[in-house]
């Protein structure tokens, strides 16, 4: 697989929230709610703030070397170690385990992180730079994290399990699922590989989350990424003082909830709203809301109940049942890593400028925002298919009837606008005015309205030609809404809709190399990447 690219800004493309591509241009208005610019004096700048937080590298350490086993080696033991050294720093971005990978953009996130880290150890040689992957293993949204599409089909683990997604197990459902993959995928190049390597991951009886992480270091160890399971004891014994602050005061609740109002009185939606306490209690085939009542503490949909003493004592007996929501799942993150950047989609960078002021408030260190890399990966079959029409792949951002219209007007041999036409008429009813003003002056705004009433009719007329012409062009508009549902699967981008694997089945590890390659760092747009 050979690639070149282009780019495209964000706001240009119509597909992101306007919290986002303000964010982008540095809009006035959200200065307020983030520490450091996206660039490379922000990092600095954010650097030298970490290295005055108390980051426990020797729990984090020892705590990756259990996880990785035997399975670190080359670059990523280096880096594992290289994590102890007071000057390394992270470069992290995070996801739910989506079976086999769920959406494009789950790599495209990592190879933004792996990529960015690289760029910062060459700007700033004096310090080393750790590309991790943060798994949210305790999400419990299987209905968003259980399906897939390949090739515009849609395959869905049908599992009667329960809880945490990452705690789940592979099982029969699962497995066939997999089959089902390799209907699809065996007959594309590399689809047996690709195959093989999810069957080696997911086996039966294996937790969702090692899985995931067998599949993401296999095809990202050579690149160095570090991945990190949270779902860990000592790890939330980090940050078991900010955990009882939510349980005993709702601190964080009250510090988001005027952020809230403030980001909402600049004109922007709420991602994420808190709740009053922000943290589920994981057990068996459960994560669920800890709610407090009068003096005691219940976990919905359970029997389940602590009074003030028993709950802190099972939260520093066991942190690992103790699980953050949205609100408190970042600062935890902040806690246990020596992070300077964090990379996430438009959702992630709009409720990540909630929390400003909450990490203010624990001193916790706030990293430099950046939005993820995104692409649109077009096959050398479509292109041609593209040119065909006269059009380039960064076009068909427009809607289908615009695009239409682009082309009927240029390759019509009929004339379908009135402009010329227009401006004759404009000049036609001024000499009517000074004809009928010279004979009585109130006569002008009823020339001023025959004026409107004719014009519209005429601007009328001009859409009934376009139309007519445009039906002369039936095979191209047909051509023009194929083109877009293979580019724009479901009317929305293909990162959010298409899986890797159909992608890998094609062109094999260079596929992900391509990606790489053409991967951005701190320049913040859009990469449209073309086959050769």
């Amino acid at each position: 697989m050979d690639c070149i690219s282009t780019r495209l800004p964000y706001r240009q493309t119509g597909a992101f929230t306007k919290i986002a591509v303000d964010y982008i241009d540095q809009a006035n208005a959200l200065k307020p709610f983030y520490v450091y610019t996206p660039s490379l004096k922000g990092i600095q700048q954010s650097i030298d703030t970490r290295k005055r937080f108390p980051t426990n590298r020797e729990v984090l350490v020892q705590e990756l070397k259990k996880q990785y086993g035997d399975l670190s080696k080359d670059k990523v033991a280096k880096n594992i170690n290289a994590l102890l050294s007071a000057d390394t720093f992270t470069v992290t971005t995070a996801h739910q385990p989506n079976i086999l990978t769920g959406p494009l953009y789950f790599i495209y996130k990592i190879l933004h992180t792996i990529k960015l880290a690289e760029h910062l150890k060459t700007s700033l040689p004096q310090y080393n730079f750790v590309p991790v992957y943060y798994m949210g293993s305790e999400d419990a949204d299987l209905d968003e994290l259980g399906h897939i599409y390949l090739d515009g089909k849609k395959l869905t683990w049908d599992t009667k399990q329960t809880g945490a997604v990452g705690r789940m197990k592979v099982d029969a459902a699962f497995l066939q699922l997999i089959n089902t993959a390799e209907g699809q995928l065996a007959v594309l190049p590399f689809g047996k590989e690709i195959v093989g390597l999810a069957r080696e991951c997911f086996k039966k009886g294996a937790l969702v989350q090692d899985a995931t992480f067998q599949l993401v270091n296999a095809l990202f160890a050579g690149y160095g990424l570090v991945v990190l399971l949270p779902d860990n004891a000592e790890l939330k014994k980090q940050a078991i003082s900010i955990f009882e602050d939510d349980l005993l005061h709702q601190t964080p609740s009250d510090i988001v909830s005027k952020t809230i109002e403030k980001i909402q009185a600049a004109g922007y939606k709420v991602q994420a709203n808190p709740r009053e306490i922000n943290l589920f209690y994981l057990g068996d085939g459960i994560r669920e809301r800890m709610v407090k009542k009068d003096l005691a503490f219940t976990v919905k949909n359970s029997a389940l109940t602590f009074s003030e003493k028993e709950l802190l004592k099972e939260l520093n007996d066991h942190p690992e049942r103790f699980s953050p929501n949205v609100i408190l799942r970042g600062i935890f993150q902040e806690t246990i890593l020596p992070d300077v950047a964090f990379i996430g989609g438009g959702g992630e960078i709009a409720y990540w400028l909630q929390y400003g002021e909450m990490f203010a408030h624990y001193k916790v260190p706030f990293p430099v925002l950046l939005l993820r890399n995104s692409f649109l990966v077009v096959e050398k079959s479509w292109q041609e298919k593209i040119a065909r029409l006269g059009f380039t792949a960064g076009d068909f951002f427009l809607p289908g009837q615009e695009l239409l219209n682009k082309l009927v007007t240029r390759e019509s041999k009929n004339e379908t606008k009135l402009n010329g036409s227009l401006v004759q008429v404009e000049q036609l009813y001024e000499s009517f005015k000074k004809q009928a003003g010279a004979v009585d002056i109130t006569l002008l705004k009823h020339v001023d309205a025959l004026k409107i009433k004719a014009v519209h009719r005429l601007q009328e007329l001009e859409k009934k030609m376009l139309r007519a012409e445009k039906r002369k062009f039936a095979d191209q508009q047909r051509q023009i809404l194929t083109i877009q549902a293979k580019l724009f699967p479901g009317n929305g981008l293909q990162e959010r809709y298409d899986n890797m694997l159909y992608y890998y089945a094609i062109w094999g590890k260079e596929f992900i190399r391509e990606l790489y390659e053409h991967s951005l760092t701190l320049e913040q747009e859009f990469v449209v990447l073309l086959e050769k």
